[in-house]
């Protein structure tokens, strides 16, 4: 299966991310199928090549949460945002006691 997803660059505490094209359990840091562009999360500026990013999802490419809601952000796809994060089971339940009060 294929999948949309960041790969990591630029030095320590600059980082800047690649969209890219690759099998899902393959690295991110090793061989791609292809560039679809860049999103630098300081600048919030991002160079997408939307004709290609449709071209892979039409293929059965699917994206990560994190550049699926990119892509969203940037009006390439239109859907509901994903939540991406997850809350731990002890922070779940410190915020339950929280509500509660």
């Amino acid at each position: 299966m294929l999948s949309i997803r960041f790969s990591r660059k630029g030095k320590k505490k600059q980082s800047h991310f690649r969209l890219i094209v690759l099998e899902k359990h393959k690295d991110p840091w090793g061989d791609f199928l292809e560039d679809l562009g860049f999103y630098n999360p300081r600048t919030k500026k991002a160079g997408l090549k939307k004709e290609r990013i449709l071209y892979w999802i039409s293929q059965g490419a699917q994206p990560t949460g994190s550049v699926h809601n990119l892509l969203i952000k940037e009006g390439v796809i239109r859907d509901k945002k994903r939540k991406v994060t997850k809350v731990h089971k002890k922070k779940e339940g410190e915020l339950k006691e929280e509500n509660k009060k």
